[in-house]
């Protein structure tokens, strides 16, 4: 099977947002995305962003265009918000986003009525009607296809640190599950999900594909569900093991770490030097522990089972990368990845306020409603750093 691979420029980079809606006084998840998006579409159809619709009514996705700068896409997510307000606003919607919500049960959300999602839960069942998830996804533009599946191995070393940064799933269905990102955790049970295989090269890339096509098991490329994966479509490598974030400064961190990391190990092949990566089940040891402990797990870095704290390897990233980030105009959105481990990611942020509140979960949705609406734009959260 041949894929072809699309043209895109060097280290563009592309978000895109899965928002709950929610009831703003119980907090509960409200099935409403149909309305909120039938009133938005001819609004969005001349924006650089897009909203639209999930695999549940209680969702939208908001999408960024393709930008040269984290800044410049952050922005078109900010747009996207504030004209998703001016429907929800009126009519007693709340905005929020996590890797998952916190007391939500899967029996009472609707799927959203589109054949390719009511083939996905014929063929998961149970697991599939339990994908109340929401998360992140970060494209980043590369430009010759050789490269592609030499930085997606790199980059699996370090998705530990973007799952512990972004953790926010630490309830599941009312239950405290002891994991930072339990997203991830039931993610990967969809068929074709969790970690990437692997692979060396496009050639090999192809041959899987053509693989399950031939099988039955997926229909094309956009059914390949992987934690990293190439976008043929869009040129890009798509980073989707991210939970879902809940500022708006926090994932412009997220994905500035992303942008500079692709760049980075662009550079190193331009150099024509080889890619570390490691050993598959370090690889997959890395995203149980990260799912487990968040930022304070403790990680294996090298293919000689080297162990360190994911925080502290993370800083020794940001001081060795940031020349990167300067060069790509995202210095201060990728200042903000310290920020995270000095703050808290929104794991640690949501068992605090169930603390505080004797375990009450409904004040956890209103601490993350708050923290959605209340917490600054972009611009904002740069301007109140200084240049």
């Amino acid at each position: 099977m041949t894929v072809p691979f699309a043209t895109s420029r060097r280290s563009t980079v592309g978000v895109e947002w899965e928002i709950m809606l929610a009831d703003g006084t119980t907090g509960d998840l409200v099935p409403r995305a149909p309305e909120v998006l039938a009133s938005l579409e001819e609004k969005s159809a001349l924006e650089r962003h897009t909203i639209t619709g999930e695999l549940l009514t209680n969702t939208i996705e908001v999408t960024s265009g393709v930008g040269d700068t984290v800044a410049e896409v952050v922005d078109d997510i900010a747009d996207a918000i504030a004209d998703v307000r001016q429907v929800t606003n009126p009519l007693g919607i709340e905005l929020l986003c996590a890797g998952s919500h916190p007391f939500a049960q899967w029996y009472d959300q609707q799927v959203t009525d589109k054949t390719r999602y009511h083939k996905l839960i014929e063929r998961t069942q149970w697991w599939g009607r339990n994908m109340m998830i929401w998360g992140i996804h970060v494209h980043v533009g590369v430009e010759d296809v050789n490269k592609v599946l030499p930085i997606l191995g790199a980059l699996t070393a370090y998705l530990p640190h973007l799952q512990a940064l972004s953790a926010s799933s630490p309830f599941w269905a009312g239950e405290r599950t002891g994991y930072a990102s339990n997203r991830s955790l039931v993610f990967q049970q969809l068929p074709t999900a969790g970690l990437p295989w692997p692979l060396t090269d496009w050639v090999q890339f192809e041959a899987y594909l053509d693989d399950m096509v031939r099988t039955g098991v997926m229909a094309d490329a956009t059914e390949v569900r992987w934690d990293i994966r190439p976008a043929p479509r869009w040129g890009t490598i798509e980073v989707r093991a991210c939970d879902g974030m809940s500022t708006l400064p926090e994932l412009a961190a997220v994905a500035s770490l992303v942008q500079v990391l692709v760049e980075h190990f662009s550079r190193q092949l331009d150099e024509d030097r080889e890619l570390r990566t490691l050993q598959p089940w370090f690889a997959r040891e890395n995203k149980w522990r990260s799912a487990r402990y968040g930022t304070d797990a403790r990680i294996i870095v090298d293919s000689d089972g080297t162990q360190r704290p994911v925080a502290d390897h993370l800083r020794e990233t940001l001081e060795q990368l940031a020349p990167i980030a300067e060069e790509l105009h995202c210095a201060r959105e990728f200042a903000g990845v310290g920020r995270i481990l000095d703050d808290g990611a929104s794991a640690t942020r949501q068992l605090l306020v169930a603390d505080a509140a004797d375990g009450d979960l409904r004040e956890v949705v209103q601490h993350l409603i708050r923290e959605f609406r209340a917490g600054p734009t972009l611009r904002d959260h740069l301007a109140s750093l200084g240049s």
